[in-house]
């Protein structure tokens, strides 16, 4: 996805929504009671949608972890899925083509209606209709259909695929209530009718969400949490500020590159957990014929031009790991593909290949990127990098507002861009099929029989150590074909003030945000 005292608050299930005094806000009435200090969690990854179909991205994904309940979770440090709103899932037959879950009884969103399996059926049905524009349908290559009999879902799919489990537990299995979102269209009322840990107290888009506990929700988190205020910023710089300002008790993602570089362990009031995840970012090349990345020689030229080291030194302070292969380091089937072909940058190599292709030099071509992080100088490094070479000519586009971004990307209209990508998953597919398969959510029209066969053979192998070589095998081609440039994989930090505990857990890299797990000391 793209890669942002004991005395409760107590939210009534049935409260109305009430128009809030910006444009985007609105908020729940609370129902009586003495409300407990929230626990102010600031980040640059915001919501692009509150509706689980029509979002593909980090921000929107972190609070579908806490706000909706899937069939399935994954639990801190668990290895396979564990059941959340399903008493139980399982393959039916060897092929792996069928896979049926039990809804538990009693469920019930946090408006009070039950929650049924037609619910569940109604928000898998949403996602396959909403094609591949801004959704997670990417994930569900493999989904046929579902069916409902009784209280029991049946997922029946086109092929054999043993990460179905994974995808489901993931925030594209969000449950939703079938009277609330339009079957065929993205939900303009506003708010959010899940049945997750949290309910959302009030919202101001791109500013703050407000979240309290979720007195409805049954589900495998055993704990309530803390209610929790989300801080949305425009800049890592204003995070920054905010968090020096003590304005906030965790920060994660993104803060400055060289402020992380310089955290000191020895700081009695910042505690800092530093999380092995595998976030990456490529460079994605549009491979349309309106775009000089149509031929596969001008993208192999800037693959032999780009400068990892230079980027993580100079831009990330080394806060970040060159990468050579689109599925990172401590994933399964990594390798070093990129490098392989070209163990340091050369002018020579891509020269040759830009001659073979026979165009004009230098090739011009625009790279976007959205406003944030360090997203800016990277970009700037990246033309530097490839203008200096004299084969190219890069014109840099800006786009201040994610959706924006996204919406102009999807659209065609960079011949490059740069993405993150923060795993729905731990597993190697998801590195693969949705960056590189038919269909991908990079949205640059890049297709490979080759590579289509080989996701194919991974999906149908339940051992998933027996993947390993295909994996290898299908980003080898990836470093042949080059539709995306891979260019870091980082680490992720999450900073507490010393006063709230629980910040080791609040991310493992499986792309599940863990509010619930925040507690004052």
């Amino acid at each position: 996805m793209r890669s942002r005292g004991s005395i409760r608050l107590r939210v009534s299930v049935t409260a109305a929504v009430v128009a809030g005094a910006a444009v985007g806000a609105w908020q729940l009435l609370p129902s009586d009671g003495d409300d407990v200090a929230a626990i102010k969690v600031g980040t640059t990854d915001k919501a692009s949608s509150l509706d689980p179909a029509y979002a593909y991205d980090v921000g929107s994904w972190a609070l579908y972890s806490n706000l909706y309940q899937s069939l399935l979770t994954l639990k801190t440090g668990a290895a396979t899925p564990t059941p959340d709103a399903a008493k139980e899932c399982h393959f039916v037959g060897q092929k792996l083509m069928t896979y049926q879950c039990e809804l538990k009884d009693g469920l019930a969103f946090s408006n009070g209606k039950k929650i049924t399996a037609g619910d569940v059926k109604f928000s898998y049905d949403r996602i396959l209709r909403n094609g591949q524009e801004v959704g997670p349908r990417s994930l569900f290559t493999t989904l046929k259909s579902v069916s409902v009999d009784g209280s029991r879902i049946i997922f029946n799919l086109h092929a054999g695929d043993a990460t179905f489990p994974f995808k489901v537990a993931s925030g594209a299995g969000s449950i939703v209530d079938s009277e609330k979102y339009p079957a065929t269209a993205q939900r303009e009322e506003a708010g959010v009718d899940g049945s997750g840990p949290y309910v959302l107290s009030s919202y101001t888009k791109g500013k703050l969400a407000r979240l309290a506990p979720n007195p409805q929700y049954r589900g495998a988190v055993q704990k309530p949490g803390n209610p929790v205020d989300v801080n949305y910023f425009e800049a890592s710089e204003d995070m920054q500020k905010a968090w020096e300002g003590k304005e906030l008790d965790v920060a994660h993602r993104q803060l400055p590159p060289e402020m992380l570089s310089k955290l000191t362990p020895g700081d009695p009031n910042v505690q800092v957990s530093e999380v092995d995840a595998t976030e990456t970012r490529n460079m994605v090349l549009n491979v349309r014929k309106t775009s000089p990345f149509a031929d596969r020689d001008v993208r192999r030229a800037v693959s032999y031009l780009v400068d990892r080291p230079k980027l993580a030194a100079d831009v990330y302070f080394n806060t970040v790991e060159p990468l050579y292969d689109a599925i990172p380091k401590g994933v399964i089937g990594h390798g070093t593909p990129f490098f392989d072909a070209t163990s340091s940058p050369s002018v020579k190599k891509a020269k040759a290949a830009l001659e073979k292709a026979g165009v004009e030099i230098p090739v011009k071509f625009t790279l976007g990127y959205a406003k944030g992080g360090a997203t800016r100088p990277e970009a700037r490094e990246l033309k530097k990098q490839l203008d200096g070479s004299g084969l190219f000519s890069v014109t840099l586009k800006e786009k201040t507002v994610w959706d924006d971004f996204q919406t102009d990307y999807k659209a065609g209209r960079f011949d490059a861009y740069n993405l993150g990508w923060v795993a729905d998953f731990p597993d190697p597919d998801n590195y693969s099929q949705p960056l590189v398969g038919k269909g991908n959510s990079n949205a640059n029209e890049y297709a490979n029989p080759q590579i289509e066969r080989l996701i194919a053979s991974t999906q149908r192998t339940s051992q998933r150590s027996d993947t390993v070589e295909d994996f290898k095998a299908m980003h080898k081609i990836v470093a042949q074909d080059v539709p995306l440039v891979p260019l870091w994989q980082t680490k992720d930090y999450v900073l507490s003030n010393g006063q709230v505990g629980g910040v080791q857990y609040l991310s493992d890299g499986t792309g599940i945000w863990r509010l619930w797990e925040l507690i004052r000391l």
